[in-house]
């Protein structure tokens, strides 16, 4: 007979505090995961998917960095469960990288996302909009 998978994680003090939010964004993900992709480009369909994997990784990265309001413990949890994109966190702790939207912006060094440019660079009248996440513009600074 096979195992029963159950779930025994004890969760580091402080979970109280993270979780409401972490559920309410599991819920905000199932919802653009089941969202309808019709009249919309390839890589449209996916953006909303990016946009609340960034807002869960900067809530728990500014929770621990920021406001210091979870444990060590609680932030590694996070971070080894998936509630937060630890390869992320680590850039927005680099200089030039605090706003960075995502991993795909950066991958490619001969290239350079349209998200990246500082706004000073580009025209007025240009309207930004990354392909691969729908940002509007993470460079960091004006």
């Amino acid at each position: 007979m096979p195992k029963i998978k159950t779930s025994k994680k004890k969760f580091p003090k402080g979970w109280d505090i993270v979780e409401p939010t972490l559920e309410e964004f599991d819920i905000k993900m199932r919802e653009a995961e089941n969202d309808s992709h019709e009249g919309k480009r390839k890589t449209e369909s996916t953006w909303p998917i990016f946009r609340i994997h960034h807002q869960r990784s900067r809530y728990i990265y500014e929770l621990f960095y920021k406001n210091k309001e979870i444990s060590r413990d609680l932030y590694d949890f996070c971070l080894n469960e998936g509630y937060a994109d630890k390869n992320l966190i680590a850039k927005w702790k680099k200089a030039g990288f605090e706003r960075l939207c995502c991993l795909k912006c950066i991958q490619d060094p001969n290239h350079k996302c349209i998200c990246r440019v500082p706004r000073v660079d580009l025209d007025k009248d240009q309207i930004i909009e990354c392909v691969s996440c729908g940002c509007k513009g993470c460079a960091s600074g004006d």
